[in-house]
């Protein structure tokens, strides 16, 4: 078996490469940015996912049996879905290359828990609720799937949840920048439940999903997650005890939201602040997906919630620790 992997330089897609060499599986990344991983550079290829053209002629040089589609644009600044056209304009893509290349037999479409927003109960897998542009744009590659005729390619969608481990992007790693330094702080005293994924965990049930049988798969969407929710708080007072550092205080939520609204007048005068009430928001609201339709395809999960923490917690200290001599005297 030949998996092809898009967005390989990004966090899911490294976690995916790995899985599949440590299973055997000849492997193949395509992104738009150099690896950053010197121990598999040499599987990854460098192009843009919206050029057809160079992606034809990465995918007709591997033949891949299953393509893993994960590159996209993740972040929820931009203003516009032209701003999002890598997230359109790639799916329209690998479904062209896809369906022209006889050696792929399965697609497996990375879309978002943000097609609807946060806190939001679909009733069936095509209820879109999206609150953001991002979302929006999961929610076109998703109907881009759908009505495409791939022929006899088998596919289905995955909608990641929040997704944290070693090789986090900046975005993440700011949460344990501010843990260490004493500058992140509990808003209200509530558990608050979400279902997150660890990236091992992730990476396992994209596995499960690429060997799966077709009858199993095919045109059905997974939410991907552990199967256990965390909690909110207790993540992040774990996170603090591996790294060795206090846990953070308290605030009483009366508090957490005057903090939130003093952040919203600051970014007013386009001054970036990190806590507002749209981050508030995104803190209190609780989420659990049901991931029972997940489990029974893709098994039990590798890591559980403390080894995935001091995995987390360990990569983080030793890459600030690497930098911290990279950037010292010679």
């Amino acid at each position: 078996m030949v998996v092809f992997v898009t967005g390989s330089s990004g966090l899911i897609g490294k976690w995916v490469i790995e899985s599949c060499l440590a299973n055997g599986i000849e492997v193949a990344g395509y992104d738009n940015r150099p690896c950053p991983y010197p121990h598999y550079a040499e599987y990854c290829i460098l192009g843009d996912i919206r050029d057809e053209a160079v992606l034809s002629a990465a995918i007709d040089r591997v033949k891949p049996d299953v393509i893993v589609h994960l590159a996209a644009r993740i972040d929820l600044e931009g203003a516009s879905l032209a701003d999002y056209d890598s997230n359109i304009l790639g799916v329209q893509n690998i479904c062209e290359v896809a369906k022209s290349q006889p050696s792929v037999k399965r697609v497996i479409n990375t879309s978002s828990m943000l097609v609807c927003k946060v806190g939001y109960v679909p009733v069936d897998d095509q209820d879109y609720c999206p609150n953001t542009i991002y979302g929006e744009s999961k929610v076109v590659t998703e109907k881009i799937i759908r009505q495409s005729d791939m022929g006899d390619v088998d596919w289905c969608l995955v909608r990641p949840t929040t997704v944290w481990g070693p090789h986090m992007g900046d975005h993440y790693k700011s949460l344990l920048h501010h843990i260490l330094n004493g500058n992140y702080f509990h808003s209200g005293s509530s558990k608050l439940y979400k279902s997150y994924s660890f990236a091992g965990n992730i990476a396992h049930q994209y596995l499960k999903l690429i060997l799966a049988e077709k009858k199993v798969i095919h045109q059905k969407v997974f939410y991907l997650a552990d199967y256990k929710p965390l909690s909110l708080r207790e993540y992040i007072d774990e996170l603090a005890d591996a790294m060795h550092v206090k846990h953070p205080i308290m605030l009483p939520l009366p508090m957490a939201k005057v903090v939130a609204l003093a952040g919203d007048l600051i970014e007013v005068i386009g001054v970036k602040f990190p806590f507002n009430s749209f981050r508030l928001n995104n803190i209190l609201t609780e989420y659990i997906f049901d991931l029972s339709k997940t489990r029974e395809v893709c098994g039990e999960l590798p890591y559980d919630f403390h080894q995935g923490v001091e995995q987390t917690a360990r990569w983080y200290l030793a890459d600030l620790q690497s930098k911290s001599k990279q950037s010292g005297p010679d």
